[in-house]
């Protein structure tokens, strides 16, 4: 009989390192190598932007921005967002009930078609909308003969921001819908609630925050476009939006004009984000009691 106690002991049993445990080596070089990034691409020329439009302190950039060039540009771009989101948002909640609350043939290729945008350039989009309702057109033709001109005026740029601003909110919407299901939907359609009764009641409480955070991102690229526009309204002075404005400011070497404008620019979107993170923070609990629920 073999003597145990001389017996080899066991080999140590083989460690395995997790996929995310990498050395410390590694992982200082890639905080590095993304806050040198960041630095350099984003808050480098925002930091810029600031210091050049208070370069001469606030009250030149100030003055700025309610002199007569600018205060249009600036009107017009928060009509024309004032406009386009709400439309993008109701288009948004129409194309996702419609994707996620029926099953019909074509419906990857109708999700594919609301990101079309996404794919398209801007400067493409405008064009088609030139082509489509301009003067030398016939619905152009006989809008324009009518008193209702579409190109080189605001309902040109309205249709420009909210072709490229309308997969936003779609976007936002689906994914949540499609984790909810139908089935509380159907359960009020059982208890006799029309169709209005069940979107108010029971649709938009669960999808209000996905609805906000698509409004918001919305926003902020509609006050940002520049290529649509810029085809759209053909750069004349009563068809100038903020991004516009900016460039032509610049052009013409009024350069603190154009960084004041940038900054308020920036000063928006950066408003816009902020807004989002916080409520996205303020109800993270909510919104994951929402999906465990469903």
């Amino acid at each position: 009989m073999s003597d145990l106690s001389h017996s080899s002991p066991a080999a140590p049993a083989a460690r395995f390192r997790s996929p995310t445990d990498e050395a410390p080596l590694a992982r200082w070089l890639l905080i590095a190598f993304v806050t040198v990034a960041l630095a350099v691409l984003v808050f480098a020329p925002l930091i810029a932007v600031f210091v050049e439009a208070l370069s001469k302190g606030w009250e030149a950039a100030w003055k700025s921005l309610i002199s007569r060039e600018a205060l249009p540009a600036i009107k017009l771009t928060l009509t024309v967002a004032a406009i386009a989101v709400p439309l993008n948002a109701a288009f948004g909640i129409a194309a996702a009930w419609f994707i996620t609350k029926f099953d019909f043939r074509g419906k990857a290729f109708l999700i594919t078609l609301i990101d079309l945008p996404f794919s398209v350039s801007p400067v493409v989009a405008g064009l088609c909308i030139v082509l489509l309702f301009g003067a030398n057109t016939a619905i152009g033709s006989w809008l324009v003969g009518n008193g209702f001109p579409i190109v080189f005026a605001l309902p040109g740029i309205v249709l420009a921001t909210v072709f490229v601003t309308f997969p936003f909110v779609a976007r936002e919407l689906i994914p949540v819908m499609i984790e909810q299901g139908r089935a509380e939907e159907e359960a009020a359609l059982t208890l006799g609630a029309s169709g209005w009764r069940t979107f108010l009641t029971v649709t938009l409480p669960n999808i209000r925050w996905a609805l906000l955070y698509g409004v918001l991102l919305s926003n902020a690229r509609a006050m940002g476009e520049f290529g649509a526009v810029a085809v759209v309204s053909g750069r004349r002075e009563s068809a100038t939006t903020m991004p516009l404005k900016i460039e032509m400011f610049y052009n013409e070497y009024q350069a603190a004009a154009a960084f004041s404008m940038a900054g308020l620019l920036a000063f928006l979107a950066l408003l816009t984000l902020l807004l989002k993170t916080w409520l996205e923070n303020r109800h993270a609990g909510e919104l994951s009691a929402n999906r465990r629920g469903h």
